[in-house]
């Protein structure tokens, strides 16, 4: 073989074929980190067959050099501790700039022997981690290297470096970064997360980032029917060969139509759906009341008025000054609105009672159903009927 062989490489392949063949490995790291990285060690979301979840741990190996332990700790620590100035990448605390350029600085600083103690058990300690995939994580990239330049030649430094690049910027830059910052919310979470869009396929579902906050013991992304979460996509299939099996795909709950009273069943299912039914809140009594706000008003009050829905359902630590100065306008101009507003004030504090004892949060939430019915407010009326309909399809309620 002459030196213009090892320039092409051994396959010689077109530009439009490298191309594809990049999407390709760049796909399978995206979802060895969604798939096994995410859904299955951080929330044990999702059992992988042994051998499919080895298979995954040896690509990263081969194209990160992560390891388990390490990203498991770091990512339940940014959801325990998530917007705080300890949450290890939080755009809210350091800027989106700062998480987006750097973090993976930011990973690396939080990958502290306390994070790893405290937040990365239940993850591989076997031979291969001990003495391959930890002990040596230079030598699967190094390796990753070698084989792209034998195989591209000299195109294969770019594919090697497309391939080192992918994780840090789609992972530790867009979703650390971008999907705490900019994007759609469908729930309001005690978080900054965002929808960044409803298409999760580049990078695997992740892009479904407040879906995920809300839900984060759940193996899939995608709540709405316009939404699509190819890591779901691969779970299905791997599923029918009996390589995966999803835990959980969100909260336990169901909804009996004839359902008319209150009990322990009606407050678990409605406190284990929470977040759905605080949008539900939104959408079915504040958005329609809003609209009518907007009809009857005139110039700057109901220019007011069309920000009424956002606002007033917004989460906290997301309401800016301006956002205050015009929620004080909007309840001073509208009784109606300023009702609704209160009402789910009062609705989030029974959902704070759920550490307390069972009796305080059924008498709390009963309380809240009858003060809510007693505005006269059909569309609260409406709403209360439908909370009534929530119970728990399993003997044991869990939060």
């Amino acid at each position: 073989m002459n030196l213009l062989d090892w320039w092409y490489g051994l396959v010689g392949l077109s530009i439009p074929t490298l191309v594809i063949y990049t999407l390709i490995v760049t796909h399978l790291t995206i979802m060895s980190v969604t798939l096994y990285l995410h859904r299955h060690s951080a929330h044990r979301a999702l059992d992988l067959h042994p051998a499919l979840a080895w298979c995954f741990r040896a690509w990263l190996w081969l194209t990160t050099g992560m390891s388990t332990k390490e990203w498991t700790a770091i990512h339940r620590k940014h959801h325990a501790l998530v917007e705080t100035k300890d949450d290890p990448h939080s755009p809210q605390v350091h800027g989106l700039k700062e998480i987006f350029w750097k973090g993976t600085e930011y990973y690396r600083a939080s990958a502290t022997d306390e994070t790893l103690e405290k937040y990365g058990k239940g993850t591989p300690d076997d031979w291969w981690e001990r003495h391959i995939f930890t002990a040596h994580s230079y030598w699967g990239i190094g390796s990753m290297m070698v084989a792209d330049l034998v195989l591209f030649g000299s195109l294969g430094v770019v594919v090697w470096a497309i391939q080192m690049l992918w994780i840090p910027v789609l992972a530790a830059g867009v979703i650390n970064g971008v999907g705490h910052a900019v994007g759609y919310r469908n729930f309001e979470t005690p978080d900054a997360s965002t929808n960044i869009v409803p298409w999760g396929i580049l990078i695997g579902g992740e892009e479904l980032h407040n879906n995920h906050h809300t839900y984060p013991n759940s193996a899939k992304f995608s709540v709405k029917p316009w939404e699509f979460d190819m890591g779901w996509f691969w779970i299905r299939l791997f599923s029918v060969f009996g390589l995966a099996k999803p835990r959980s795909t969100g909260p336990v709950v169901a909804r009996q139509d004839d359902k008319v009273h209150i009990d322990m069943d009606t407050v678990w299912g409605a406190l284990n759906d929470r977040f759905r039914v605080m949008s539900r809140y939104a959408e079915m009594v504040v958005a329609p009341l809003a609209k009518l706000e907007v009809r009857r008003a005139e110039g700057a009050t109901r220019r007011l008025f069309r920000r009424a829905k956002n606002i007033l359902c917004r989460e906290e630590m997301l309401v800016g000054e301006r956002d205050r100065h015009d929620i004080k306008a909007i309840l001073e101009s509208s009784p109606i609105l300023r009702t609704l507003y209160e009402k789910r004030l009062e609705l989030n504090a029974v959902w704070a009672k759920r550490g307390g004892s069972r009796d305080d949060l059924l008498k709390a939430f009963r309380d809240w159903c009858v003060a809510a019915e007693n505005t006269g407010i059909q569309a609260l009326r409406d709403f209360v009927t439908e909370l009534k309909s929530y119970t728990v399809p399993l003997a044991r309620a869990t939060t």
